[in-house]
């Protein structure tokens, strides 16, 4: 007769529980190593150079710049004048 302790049913419910706890471990050090670098990325966002501020506004004001170029364009063929 077998113990308790050694039946395999016991065995492979043992192991499956000890394979959980590891994954789970292992993801919880993941989430943990991830959040820290999203912490890194927001605290080095937040010193940026005044510079790379006014470059990324003069990029938008170019953009808006052509859209609206292209705007009075399509209103002009819509209304039917040659440009």
């Amino acid at each position: 007769m077998m113990t308790p302790l050694l039946d395999p049913t016991m065995i492979v419910a043992t192991s499956g529980l000890l394979a959980i706890i590891v994954i789970a471990a292992a993801l919880l050090h993941a989430w943990n190593g991830w959040l820290e670098l999203k912490r890194q990325e927001l605290g080095r966002s937040g010193s940026r150079p005044a510079a790379e501020e006014s470059s990324g506004i003069g990029t938008a004001r170019i953009e808006l710049a052509d859209l609206r170029e292209r705007i009075r364009k399509l209103e002009a063929i819509a209304s039917g004048v040659e440009l």
